[in-house]
């Protein structure tokens, strides 16, 4: 049995723009931190082989010095061969840190735009691959490639869009399905997407730390086991650090401060979370709850959908379709049992959303 581990799209030192400058500085440390974490699991699970699908930076002319010291001493406590294919963002060149001495022995990098092997006996197995060698990529990577069928288990690590345009290596679905491989390890797109079941196995891990509220929860790799018939399981695996969340918060009859303070109260340190409060409340001191967020140092971004209280007898005099609604409900409201009231003032609330052409009753 073989265990792969495969990730992608570090994005290592990516300037976080939104936060603050210490926020930010905090979150490049996580995010090269990411790094030791797949070290570790790669040695937890004694993994046989890592795939990394290209993006292990934002920008190589953005890099820092203790990028450039922390990711290959990372990489070099992998147990195992780590395999990585460039992307449009860290593609390779003469100029790029692939070229540099850097790297540890374990450590393989395709150089070329062209599908080559790289071949581990010991192993069974051969990793197909290619390299970005600039920002974009037009053609597809895979476009009439087919692996050997030599006995041995063929895997491939691509950086490209499965979804088969644009300028980022788009990759046909039927070159995939086409390619003979037994696995097909992807990066680009930032949201995990397993393929066990298609003719040529793949999937995106997405991205190994959110980087905003496009890269919502939980963000990590996948490992994936393989024998001589082929693949045999895929999982998506977590990693430990920061995260952006999105959530609704209900204001009605609610003190808003108390609200959004217990809506903080579960975010881990540097946690990042858009509230969108809704419901009826006075008018917000948005200021004053944006305050309550200062103990987090991530983020908290507010967004204010609420309603003003209103009274629903205020027309209840008029000469209107609405006024005569108004008086029949107050009517049954009053001759109404402890248990009918409920209904009916749900009924009172419904029917005067329908005459004001509200969608939603207040």
């Amino acid at each position: 049995m073989l265990t792969v581990l495969h990730a992608a799209d570090f994005h290592l030192d990516s300037p976080f723009r939104a936060l603050a400058p210490q926020a930010a500085q905090r979150r490049r440390a996580a995010q090269r931190e990411a790094v030791e974490r797949l070290a570790e699991l790669a040695q937890t699970c004694r993994a046989d082989l890592a795939l990394l699908a290209g993006d292990l930076w934002e920008d190589a002319a953005q890099l820092y010095p203790e990028t450039l010291e922390a990711l290959p001493r990372a990489l070099g406590r992998f147990p195992c061969p780590v395999v990585i294919a460039p992307g449009n963002h860290d593609p390779y060149g003469p100029d790029s840190p692939y070229a540099r001495p850097i790297w540890p022995e374990n450590v393989h990098i395709f150089r070329s735009p062209a599908v080559t092997p790289l071949p581990f006996p010991s192993l069974g197995v051969t990793v197909y691959g290619c390299a970005f060698t600039s920002p974009f990529r037009e053609d597809d990577p895979l476009a009439g490639f087919t692996a050997p069928q030599d006995g041995g288990l063929a895997l491939g690590v691509f950086h490209g869009d499965v979804a088969g345009a644009g300028r980022y290596a788009p990759i046909a679905p039927e070159s995939l399905a086409h390619s003979g491989l037994a696995y097909a390890a992807l990066g680009h797109i930032h949201a995990p997407r397993l393929c066990p079941d298609l003719p040529t196995p793949w999937a995106y891990p997405g991205c190994t730390q959110g980087r905003g509220f496009d890269e919502l929860g939980e963000r990590g790799c996948c490992l994936v086991t393989l024998d001589e018939r082929g693949l045999q399981d895929i999982t998506f695996r977590p990693l430990p650090g920061p995260r952006y969340y999105e959530r609704t918060l209900d204001l009605t009859g609610r003190d808003p401060a108390q609200a959004v303070a217990d809506a903080l109260s579960d975010l881990k340190k540097d946690d990042a979370l858009r509230l969108t409060l809704t419901g009826e409340t006075e008018e917000l001191n948005l200021p004053a709850l944006q305050r309550l967020g200062s103990g987090h140092p991530g983020a908290l971004e507010l967004r204010d959908e609420t309603a003003r209280p209103q009274d629903p007898w205020a027309r209840l005099e008029e000469d209107t379709l609405t006024g005569h609604f108004l008086r029949e409900m107050a009517r049954r409201l009053e001759e109404a049992t402890p248990a009918q009231r409920p209904r009916l003032e749900e009924a009172l609330r419904c029917g005067l959303a329908a005459l004001e052409g509200r969608e939603e009753p207040r």
